[in-house]
Formats: C-alpha cells, sequence, structure tokens
C-alpha cells in the first residue's frame, strides 16, 4: 500500500458524527460510522486509522510523530465524500477556549472577523438561519465556523473549517474570503451561492476539502483552485461553470475530481494524468471528441471513471481495459462505436460497467462476462449481434444485466432486423476511425490474464442527503 507522507500534515478538532454513504444502480455502501469531524490540518493528538471510500486506512499522526514515521505506518490518502449529519459536541479537549480568544490577543481571528463580516454582507437570503449567529467577535462561536489550534502556534485558535452544507443560503463569495488563511476545508453543498470565484483564494494555502456542489457558480473553470498547494478533494459539480476543462486539473494530485453536471465543454485534454485520483467523474458535460489514450496514466489509482452523458464519440481505447483497480466504469449515453475492447476482460476489480446508449457493435466478449467482482453489466441500446459464452445467461452468474434493443438473435426486445443491417453493413474499424479530439480508439488486439477488485456505484455528493443522479 502506498504511503503517504503529507499523513503527517493532518490534524483534527471539533467532533462530529457523520455517515459516509454511496450509492450506484441502486446499490447502497455504507461506510464506517465516524465520531469524528475531519479537520483536515496538520496535527492531531490521537494516532486514529478510519476506513474511508476506497477501504484504505487513513493516518492521522500526532504533531509529534515526522512524516517518515506516517509513512512507516503506510498512511493513505483520504477524500471526504460523505452524506454527514452534525451533532457538535465543543468540549474543551485541552485546547485554548475558541471563546476567550479577542481581536487584541489574536489577530488572525480577528482578519477571520472582519473576512466573514464581509461575507455576511454579501449574503441576501438565510432560510435557516446559519448566518444569524454570526454577531461580534466571537468568531469560533459562529454556526458553521470551526477553529482549531494553529498549526505554527497551537496556543491560539485559527478558523479551520467552514461548514454550510444544506444552508440553502444565497449570495456570492467575497474577495475577502482570502483573509480566511488557515483553512482547511469548505463545504458549500447545497446552497445557492452563484457568481464566479474571487482570486483572492489563492491565498488559502492550507485547502484540503473544496466542496462547492450544488449551487449556482458561473465562469469558465476556476483555475484559482489548482493553484492550492494542498487541496485533495475537489467538487464542482452541479453548477454552471462552462468552457474547456483546464488540462492542469488532470496533472494536480487530487484524490477526488467531481466536475459533473456543469456546462463544461472542447474535448478532455489530450493528456491525462499526473493525478492521483481515485475517482473521475466528468458526467452531463458536452465535451466531445474521443477519450484519450492517455486515460491510461490513472492506471494506479483510478476506481471509479463516470463519463455518463459527454458526447464522447469514437471507440472505446484499449487503454481503459489496462486502468486496473476499476470498479466502477460508466460511458453510457454517448456517441461510442466499434467493439468492446477485449482488454476489459483484465479488470478484475469492476463490479459496475455500463455501456448502455452508444453505437458498439460486435460481440460481447466471455472474457468479460467472467470477470470475477461483475455485479451489474448494462449493455442494452447498442448493435451488439453476439453474446460469447457465459453472456449468454449472465443469470447464472447472479450478475444483473440489460441486453434490451441490441441485434441479438433469438433474445427479446431487440432491434428490428432493418435497423440493425443499417449499422450493422457498416463495421467500424477502431485503428483508423477518424476522431474530432485526434485521438485514436480501437479493440486490444488480446485479452488479458483476469484479474479481481470490489463494487462500487455513482458516488452521491458527498454532503447532501439526496443523492444526485449522473444521468
Amino acid at each position: 500500500m502506498k504511503a503517504y507522507t503529507y499523513a503527517a500534515e493532518i490534524y483534527m478538532y471539533n467532533f462530529v458524527k457523520f455517515c459516509c454513504h454511496h450509492t450506484l444502480s441502486n446499490v447502497k455502501h455504507n461506510n464506517i460510522h465516524l465520531n469524528g469531524f475531519l479537520f483536515i490540518y496538520f496535527h492531531c493528538h490521537p494516532c486514529i486509522n478510519i476506513n474511508p471510500l476506497t477501504s484504505k486506512p487513513i493516518l492521522f499522526v500526532p504533531q509529534s510523530q515526522p512524516a517518515a514515521a506516517a509513512a512507516k505506518h503506510g498512511g493513505s490518502k483520504v477524500y471526504a465524500s460523505h452524506n454527514h449529519h452534525h451533532h457538535h459536541h465543543r468540549g474543551n479537549h485541552n485546547h485554548p477556549d475558541p471563546a476567550a480568544a479577542s481581536d487584541d490577543s489574536n489577530p488572525r481571528l480577528h482578519r477571520a472577523f472582519l473576512a466573514l463580516q464581509a461575507w455576511k454582507h454579501v449574503i441576501y437570503s438565510d432560510p435557516y438561519n446559519f448566518i444569524a449567529t454570526w454577531v461580534g467577535p466571537s468568531v469560533c462561536n459562529y454556526k458553521g465556523v470551526f477553529c482549531a489550534p494553529a498549526l505554527d502556534d497551537p496556543k491560539i485558535q485559527v478558523v479551520a473549517g467552514i461548514d454550510l452544507n444544506k444552508g440553502d443560503i444565497a449570495g456570492f463569495l467575497p474577495e475577502e474570503l482570502g483573509l480566511l488563511s488557515d483553512l482547511a476545508l469548505i463545504h458549500l453543498n447545497s446552497n445557492r451561492f452563484c457568481g464566479i470565484l474571487p482570486q483572492s483564494m489563492a491565498n488559502l494555502t492550507l485547502l484540503y476539502e473544496l466542496d462547492l456542489s450544488n449551487n449556482r457558480f458561473v465562469g469558465p473553470f476556476p483555475t484559482v483552485v489548482l493553484s492550492l498547494p494542498t487541496l485533495k478533494y475537489l467538487d464542482l459539480r452541479y453548477n454552471d461553470f462552462e468552457g474547456p476543462l483546464s488540462p492542469q486539473l488532470f496533472q494536480k494530485n487530487l484524490d477526488a475530481i467531481f466536475v459533473n453536471n456543469n456546462r463544461f465543454t472542447n474535448v478532455l485534454p489530450a493528456t491525462l494524468g499526473g493525478s492521483s485520483a481515485s475517482v473521475l467523474v466528468v458526467a452531463n458535460n458536452n465535451f466531445g471528441g474521443c477519450l484519450p489514450p492517455s486515460i491510461v496514466s490513472f492506471a494506479n489509482t483510478l476506481e471509479e471513471l463516470l463519463l455518463i452523458n459527454t458526447n464522447l464519440s469514437g471507440c472505446l481505447p484499449q487503454e481503459v481495459g489496462f486502468l486496473y483497480k476499476l470498479r466502477v466504469l460508466d460511458v453510457s449515453y454517448n456517441k461510442l462505436v466499434g467493439p468492446i475492447p477485449y482488454s476489459l476482460a483484465g479488470l478484475s476489480h469492476l463490479e459496475q460497467l455500463n455501456l448502455a446508449h452508444n453505437s458498439m457493435t460486435g460481440i460481447v466478449p466471455d472474457g468479460v462476462c467472467c470477470l470475477p467482482n461483475l455485479a451489474n453489466f448494462t449493455f442494452s441500446y447498442n448493435y451488439f449481434c453476439e453474446e460469447e459464452g457465459i453472456c449468454q445467461n449472465l443469470t447464472s452468474k447472479g450478475i444483473t444485466f440489460d441486453d434490451r434493443q441490441n441485434c441479438l438473435p433469438e433474445k427479446p426486445h431487440q432491434r428490428s432486423q432493418k435497423e440493425c443491417n443499417a449499422t450493422l453493413e457498416h463495421p467500424v474499424d477502431c485503428y483508423e476511425y477518424p476522431c474530432d479530439g485526434g485521438f485514436g480508439g480501437g479493440a486490444a488486439a488480446f485479452a488479458p490474464t483476469i484479474a479481481a477488485v470490489p463494487a462500487a456505484t455513482p458516488l452521491s455528493s458527498p454532503f447532501s442527503t439526496a443523492a444526485p443522479s449522473y444521468t
């Protein structure tokens, strides 16, 4: 297991009870219940191991323990994709009393006071009275604001986290937000914040988690987030960002990338990789072009890849079959053509495979149907004309499947012969197929040895009760 030295750069403070919850294809996976609100910072008192979405341990290391010790323990990456319910406990825990800090004694809390008051003045709707408590200089008592000991001086308190999830708050983010330079996390899921992100966010050099999902932010991809050196979790889904994705997004060392359900256009960048992301969700945008073969750069980390309804064309590249850690692959509702790459038979950990609503042809290979962990295989609304071996009886393997509206002889609910002939009379050579994005595609010339992995489902919005759909 890969050890991450930044595990030594984590600390936590206020405890909250929450539950991780993810859904895909009506399958639910409940993570371990945690009695700890994670403030992703650089110090903490106990050494704690917990299981995140990928079931790898997260190591929280005491501030006296060096980074090398964290590596020795095998601390792994973390990204918070969870629905949580707050039950705040503000016990002393031997920390300085946040309420005792004054503007005079703590200039950093004074700067936080200025920032939060500026923010309060550009909020014009607060139906659940989050902001009503933002009165006076004791910012650590504000609802949704969490304090912790400063990294460089544990004797003083700083604003380490802001959580306004599900507040239905309307307003925008002021430039003064950049004064909150001690922030480790910002959670603004399910509000009505609008406008563009302020460039002053570049000052948030300790920010680890940024969740702006389910809002009304606009403008081009906010490149300011790419300047944040410690950022690991980025969630921009369900907004109105538009234009091309920055190529640097896929070169930044992020653990989770959610940019689905925006208005991004142009093709996916030709060069993907450099990121250590285990989850990549770009669904419901309008990219077009082909999936670049450089997707293979994610081979060592990627576990969930969701490209639903992104206007992808061309063939599914064989390189997808080399993402050997994949548990979820969903390329449904696109314009993909050609056969299923035989290389997919090497995805031994794959649990969810959705190829539905494309124009793919050829056979459904036995190697894919025999994947040891496959639980859900959907390839309906294509033009497949043959199912190999066990693919003809997936029920016997306990696999949930949907093969409707193909060209499969003697199977019910198939396309008409006329409709099938119109497509099957013009087979696609993936090695020569032109791609709008300039990328090649194609089926693998060989079937890799079958390996193995666990099932997951499209992730729900990490901090909302209702799990949004990707389609």
